[in-house]
């Protein structure tokens, strides 16, 4: 289930998905009631349905360069053990999709995770003969210094879980670049720090011909944040630099040509930030 490709100048991005739903994400933006949805006409009806239901998705973007394709952040995987009943032993055609939309694991040159969080580090690994392997064999793959160091340390059995399967194992194979927030992968697409969501969470600035793009990664969950900068999410850990973080953001690249592709964006999932008054809405 491959929806969405866009072009930044001689980049493409593409996106593949490994659930879309309606629903769900209420937890994750407790603030968002449907009541207050239903008032916000633009978030119809892509972003939620007629009775005020968060529409998201959770899906990877491919960065395709002249040189380089880059996976950014790896979804929930199969068979891995989840708290969260929907996700456990998830079982999806994730990699067959992958693969159909031209992108078989081993022609992947780098894995980027914008954050460690459980959605988008999975596919990061998968089972084979009961071990987990690197999905991405000749990738390098590419996590927040700050980020992993944080993580590692939390000593927390749902986390543990989550770095033990995901992320410890393409570590101990060798294959992670720990990296700083401002990093530059290559000539067309570096990180900037969104921080606040996660103590080392990034996005992904692309750059050329005078093009640029934005993948959010989690500084940003759903359009209706647009609307209500201050709505924080539940996972953040710091809930206020992660409302500085949205402000920041959102006024630096509002009525630009930015193409903002969101991480849980529900198709169409990339458009252009405009003000509407006091706060913002995303023309698609």
């Amino acid at each position: 289930m491959h929806q969405g490709k866009w072009k930044i100048g001689e980049v493409t991005v593409t996106r593949v998905v490994e659930i879309e739903a309606t629903g769900g994400m209420s937890p994750i933006l407790p603030d968002a009631k449907r009541e207050i949805l239903k008032e916000i006409p633009w978030l119809y009806p892509h972003f939620v349905d007629e009775s005020g239901r968060m529409r998201g998705s959770i899906h990877a973007l491919i960065i395709e360069t002249p040189d380089r394709t880059i996976v950014v952040d790896t979804c929930v995987g199969n068979d891995k053990e989840r708290g969260n009943p929907p996700w456990n032993q998830l079982q999806t055609t994730f990699l067959a999709d992958l693969e159909a939309a031209g992108y078989a694991p081993d022609r992947i040159d780098n894995v980027l995770c914008t954050h460690l969080h459980v959605d988008h580090v999975g596919w990061n690994t998968m089972l084979v003969d009961g071990k987990w392997q690197p999905t991405f064999p000749n990738a390098r793959y590419l996590m927040g210094r700050v980020e992993f160091e944080h993580w590692n340390a939390v000593d927390v059995d749902s986390t543990k879980q989550i770095m033990s399967d995901s992320v410890l194992p393409v570590f101990d194979a060798g294959l992670v670049d720990l990296v700083e927030t401002d990093h530059k992968i290559c000539d067309e697409v570096s990180l900037i720090p969104t921080v606040g969501h996660s103590p080392g969470h990034v996005t992904v600035l692309i750059q050329s011909q005078g093009e640029e793009g934005m993948i959010t990664g989690d500084f940003i969950h759903h359009p209706c944040q647009f609307a209500h900068p201050e709505w924080s999410a539940s996972p953040d850990t710091d809930p206020e630099q992660a409302r500085r973080t949205r402000h920041e953001v959102f006024s630096r690249y509002a009525d630009t040509p930015m193409l903002i592709i969101g991480t849980h964006f529900h198709t169409p999932t990339a458009g252009h930030l405009k003000r509407d008054g006091d706060v913002y809405r995303l023309e698609v």
